[in-house]
């Protein structure tokens, strides 16, 4: 059973959800932001969004960088002990503040992020299986063909892979084509591209082909770092492939460019 399947936090009749955006959504595609906000809110939750959040400091932990990144867990964990749940559409920050942050602290700061990692959502695993949402007539997806990339945090930390497929089929109406070796990480692993450019190249290469081979249209992803790795791959490469975070499918916002389209 996985970390987010062991939650203790029961729903409450009134849900009421800090959306932690992250640093990737912020400042790169606001419209998973926006998307999330909107799917919550039809799941009938009252969404607050702290207009002081920052990044969670995975990129310093996992640089080793453990001096940059506590003070950055405290004031997360300061910013969301309110909340009545955590929603994020990020498996990597999910993964930092539920499985890494009691890791990082100590003492009275680790039982505070234990308490905020009780109430901590990835985006896919709360609407499933927390809040609920009800299924859609129609959507713009579903005429489409989509694949489904799995981000290693999401999947090996958290356990998350029926969520976000059973939310395509009851949302969207489409069944997801898999793709080849779909739990194999598309070389983007957050400083891991930069650290190892060659081998990331040569993962996402294999994560494209292994998507076109398909025949799907889509290609979807919790994780931005991981899609904006294969949008920008399959751009410089000519290749037609529209990339989206699966929010926006979910909330049926495909009226902007696709992740690495337009400017």
């Amino acid at each position: 059973m996985s970390k987010q399947q062991q939650k203790q936090v029961p729903p409450t009749p009134n849900r009421r959800v800090t959306l932690f955006v992250t640093c990737l959504a912020d400042l790169f595609r606001p419209s998973v932001a926006f998307a999330c906000l909107n799917l919550l809110e039809e799941a009938g939750c009252e969404v607050v969004v702290p207009a002081d959040q920052t990044c969670c400091g995975q990129p310093a932990y996992n640089s080793g960088d453990r001096g940059a990144a506590i003070p950055l867990a405290q004031q997360v964990v300061s910013l969301l002990e309110p909340a009545d749940y955590v929603v994020i559409p990020s498996g990597s920050c999910a993964g930092m503040i539920t499985h890494h942050y009691p890791s990082l602290l100590t003492g009275k700061w680790r039982e505070r992020a234990l308490e905020v990692s009780a109430k901590t959502y990835e985006l896919t695993v709360f609407l499933q299986d927390i809040a609920g949402i009800p299924p859609r007539s129609h959507t713009t997806t579903a005429q489409a063909s989509v694949t489904y990339h799995d981000g290693c945090a999401g999947l090996r930390e958290l356990g998350i892979q029926n969520q976000p497929r059973q939310l395509l089929k009851n949302l969207c109406g489409v069944d997801v084509d898999e793709l080849q070796q779909s739990e194999v990480c598309c070389g983007f692993g957050g400083t891991f591209c930069a650290k190892m450019p060659e081998i990331s190249a040569r993962m996402v290469d294999d994560k494209l082909e292994n998507a076109l081979a398909t025949g799907a249209t889509v290609l979807t992803g919790g994780d931005l770092g991981c899609l904006m790795n294969i949008a920008g791959r399959a751009r410089r490469q000519g290749k037609e492939l529209e990339v989206r975070h699966i929010a926006e499918l979910l909330a049926d916002q495909r009226d902007t460019p696709a992740i690495g389209e337009g400017q």
